[in-house]
């Protein structure tokens, strides 16, 4: 289970306090899709990365399995971003110089970068983009695909270590409506399937309808 508990976040600009988060309280079970739904500045992404320990909270809590994340060292942090909760962002963040199968790929050879586990590992990546549709598309670079075959990349590298949640910040964002939809319908699937916890931020209420459990979140708090 991944608990947030009376989460806090607040930035300073010289003088000035802008208080993102106002006490968000949010439990995600095993195995839910769970939509973060609300307009743009409501505090949407900045919950989904506090979540997924990319930014430390003001005040609060999260936490995974029972233990609180931000009381970890850094290096235990990276490591459960890397094998416990994957990640799916608005823009792709690819590497442009990397083929698709190398981009999903490299998070499990950082995983475990032993020789012998190497071509196991490409194999993986290449199951996986067969997965999301793009078997022909393996040595493609991203500057050759679509913004969805790019967007499908990017599930199939956040999904490579298998992680139990996936957390998605405004996935279709930059899709599409055709596109956007076929990601919302891989991510219902790889739900289903694979048992993934998955949370999405969103402001359409189109997608958000597809949850199984929404929260409303509006000026950095749960309404």
């Amino acid at each position: 289970m991944l608990e947030a508990r009376n989460i806090h976040k607040t930035y300073k600009n010289g003088a000035k306090e802008l208080h993102v988060l106002k006490g968000i309280d949010i439990k995600i079970e095993k195995g839910e899709f769970i939509s973060i739904f609300g307009p743009s500045g409501a505090g949407k992404s900045t919950l989904l990365h506090i979540l997924g320990g990319l930014d430390e909270p003001t005040g609060g809590e999260i936490f995974l399995d029972g233990e609180d994340i931000y009381k970890l060292s850094d290096k235990k942090k990276a490591e459960i971003r890397n094998k416990t909760i994957g990640f799916m962002f608005q823009f792709y963040h690819l590497l442009p110089e990397f083929t698709a199968l190398e981009n999903v790929t490299l998070p499990a050879l950082i995983k475990d970068s032993q020789w012998s586990m190497v071509n196991g590992q490409f194999e993986k990546g290449r199951e996986l983009l067969e997965l999301v549709g793009l078997k022909d598309r393996i040595k493609h670079k991203p500057s050759q695909l679509s913004g969805g075959e790019q967007q499908r990349v990017a599930i199939a590298r956040a999904i490579v270590n298998a992680p139990q949640f996936l957390l998605c910040d405004e996935p279709t964002g930059n899709l599409d409506s055709e596109s956007g939809k076929g990601i919302i319908e891989l991510l219902e699937r790889l739900n289903k399937e694979n048992n993934t916890s998955v949370v999405v931020v969103t402001h359409e209420d189109q997608i958000a309808k597809k949850a199984h459990k929404v929260f409303r979140i509006k000026d950095g708090k749960i309404q």
